[in-house]
């Protein structure tokens, strides 16, 4: 059974891997770099000082940070636990494959950009969700084309991208709670 999915993973990692082409390769390289959305975290930040106030943005930046830490964290567990390796580690797809990253990496379950954009998608959108109800709708498409990044450029399998952005959403609503505990425990709103 299992081997049956991780079959079927790397078949479509193979098909939306080669959906790239030379064209695109710069720009699927800037929004799968790191500090590519550095602004938008900026702008978000500053949506939620503007909606909440100074004393709020002190607790939101402190359980941001703790929320990455969290997510990124976990995820090098799951990665170092299952020894995955990436599909621009594998001997027999790396002949099939684009690889355009700078680097590969040794395991891949699951993916740290998805998790870490997700969470973040999932927590500001519902923050702000009072104020701009749609918000939350573009941040996960947001949060979809960065985790679908690591696809393109080769380093994740398509289930390393499911799994991070489940788990990405699941942080994100657990931090999402614990900052509406806070802000009432520190009358912060």
């Amino acid at each position: 059974m299992i081997e049956q999915l991780l079959e079927y993973d790397t078949k479509l990692f193979l098909f939306l891997n080669n959906l790239g082409s030379p064209t695109w390769d710069s720009l699927w390289l800037v929004i799968t770099h790191e500090v590519t959305f550095v602004p938008l975290y900026a702008i978000l930040l500053f949506l939620l000082y503007k909606k909440f106030g100074l004393k709020a943005l002190l607790i939101f930046v402190v359980l941001v940070a703790l929320m990455i830490t969290f997510t990124d964290q976990i995820t090098n567990v799951f990665k170092r636990g299952f020894q995955r390796p990436r599909p621009c580690g594998e001997a027999n797809l790396i002949d099939h494959i684009r690889f355009i990253a700078v680097r590969c990496g040794k395991y891949g379950f699951f993916s740290g950009h998805a998790s870490n954009s997700m969470a973040a998608a999932v927590f500001a959108g519902l923050m702000l969700r009072p104020y701009y109800k749609n918000l939350i709708f573009i941040l996960l498409l947001w949060s979809a084309v960065v985790a679908y990044s690591r696809i393109y450029v080769g380093v994740h399998y398509p289930l390393d991208i499911f799994c991070g952005l489940t788990f990405g959403a699941i942080g994100g609503f657990l931090f999402y709670k614990l900052a509406n505990y806070f802000l009432v425990r520190f009358k912060a709103v």
